[in-house]
């Protein structure tokens, strides 16, 4: 056991220095990313162009050698674009389900709250129950399924404000923020040549990851830790300084 926890510890630090070459100074998000991956949950980063956020999330692809499929939202994009479509097919006298960019192990959701309230609904049934529904059928999403959405702050031009029910469905939101000057210097000479994501190398894989989802559930948690959690939860609820 202690050797496979061991080994387990060894990946996320792997895939931890991945992010942290290609996203400078940002130790504390990329921990948090890291945390809501192996929860299972999903992200929502609030922040405006140029932090480095889909950099952050194409990097987390490709260092657990995983699908990854980008939807860039804007109001013209439909709920079909995202989950797919039964097609008829003349030869086959049938309908054919086209998948979507859903049907990925992660799936960036860029500038999400420029999509209209119809089309961010299309992602509720995948974000709770990871699986979607087309013309009457269902239709399982891979394993791990990850969404990492991506907002600009509400009074940009042209956003809309995401739903309570799917604010919901998000483990966590956070922001990166601007890098200090010293970090930003360091990524301008960084990216001198080429940019550290076009030579970022694979550590590790989905079944690791699926792997290590399956240790965390394995974590024991005591009873008086739960109930902590409870009466802070309830807490919210009631508090006049919180606005639900």
């Amino acid at each position: 056991m202690e050797t496979m926890i061991r080994e387990d510890v060894q990946a996320l630090k792997r895939i931890q220095a991945n992010l942290e070459s290609c996203i400078l100074g940002k130790t504390d998000e990329i921990a948090l990313l890291l945390t809501a991956m192996l929860a299972g949950g999903h992200v929502l980063l609030e922040d405006v162009p140029g932090t480095g956020k889909t950099v952050l999330i194409k990097a987390l692809a490709k260092s657990v050698r995983g699908q990854f499929r980008r939807i860039q939202c804007n109001p013209d994009l439909l709920p079909t674009d995202i989950t797919g479509v039964s097609i008829y097919h003349p030869k086959e006298e049938a309908f054919i389900f086209r998948p979507g960019p859903i049907m990925t192990h992660i799936l960036l959701a860029d500038e999400i709250n420029r999509a209209t309230t119809k089309t961010q609904s299309a992602l509720l049934e995948a974000m709770e129950e990871r699986h979607v529904t087309v013309d009457g059928e269902t239709y399982e999403l891979p394993k791990p399924f990850l969404l990492l959405a991506t907002q600009n702050p509400i009074d940009f031009e042209g956003t809309y404000t995401l739903p309570e029910a799917q604010l919901d469905r998000f483990m966590m939101k956070f922001s990166l923020g601007y890098p200090d000057a010293e970090t930003e210097t360091q990524m301008i000479v960084a990216q001198n040549v080429t940019h550290p994501l076009d030579t970022l190398e694979a550590v590790s894989g989905v079944e690791q990851i699926l792997a290590l989802q399956h240790q965390v559930k394995l974590v024991h948690l005591d009873e008086a830790v739960a109930a902590y959690l409870v009466a802070v939860s309830r807490a919210t609820r009631n508090h006049p300084a919180v606005y639900l």
